[in-house]
């Protein structure tokens, strides 16, 4: 019987320390940085099997979503300009928002829906999620759905 592949988005503080610097030496790899796979595990610390064993499986959020579409969740407070403010993160990153679904605000704050599609111009995701989250009046931005 085969193992079915499944897929899940974590943040970064959530991966193990092994699998982070399995990224980190495919990227010095890829960009040349250094001559071989040793030296690039030689240089983040790791085995040459912990390399080889995960280095297909792991790899940043970015590079695998273009000609996707993402729908985010997040909660906002309701004060004027930041809906425009988090918009504004996200043309910056060169998505294209597809929808927008915002509930009346209860108590000062309203649940968003987002949905946007990741072009190939599109900047860095994790990037782009990372700037929500930093703007001051939003909370709890999580990825719902990618198709």
């Amino acid at each position: 019987m085969q193992e079915k592949t499944g897929y899940y988005v974590v943040k970064q503080k959530a991966v193990p320390e092994v699998l982070l610097k399995v990224v980190e030496a495919k990227g010095l790899v890829e960009s040349g940085k250094v001559l071989s796979v040793q030296d690039a595990v030689d240089e983040v610390g790791i085995s040459r099997s912990s390399f080889y064993k995960y280095k297909d499986d792991i790899f940043p959020f970015h590079d695998n979503v273009q000609g996707m579409t993402i729908t985010l969740t997040f909660q906002m407070d309701d004060e004027p300009g930041l809906l425009s403010d988090v918009l504004k993160i996200v043309a910056d990153c060169r998505a294209n928002i597809l929808t927008i679904h915002q509930s009346i605000p209860i108590s000062g704050v309203a649940s968003l829906s987002l949905s946007v599609q990741v072009l190939p111009t599109t900047g860095n995701m994790s990037e782009m999620i990372e700037a929500m989250e930093a703007k001051t009046g939003v909370h709890n931005v999580k990825i719902v759905a990618r198709d």
